[in-house]
């Protein structure tokens, strides 16, 4: 799915379900804390913490899902165009780094 189809999925859903959007504030703190349960997974799973019995259940995908849709409502909300965003970003992104990364020792 192209990320403009995902904004229109989103938007359609909280035009049927949510009532209305979270002003952006709002999903600005909900972002932070659907990073934050993220990074929770990550640090306890892949990193050097030990993962506690109630943590083992989560769904790093759901998740990072969760991340996402708060993003599209984020960009729906304040008219950003996420698809050509995304697609100028992934330009500059590789116009700058083309040979960066290549040429990074502490990469090999």
């Amino acid at each position: 799915m192209e990320i403009k189809n995902a904004q229109l999925v989103v938007d359609n859903w909280i035009k049927e379900h949510g009532v209305r959007y979270f002003n952006e504030l709002t999903n600005m703190a909900q972002l932070t804390e659907e990073v934050g349960e993220v990074a929770r997974i990550i640090a306890r799973r892949y990193g050097e913490q030990s993962e506690k019995e109630s943590d083992k259940g989560k769904d790093l995908g759901e998740e990072l899902a969760d991340v996402v849709f708060v993003v599209l409502c984020l960009a729906n909300q304040t008219g950003i165009d996420l698809q050509a965003a995304f697609d100028k970003k992934m330009d500059v992104k590789t116009k700058r780094d083309h040979d960066r990364h290549q040429n990074n020792k502490k990469l090999k």
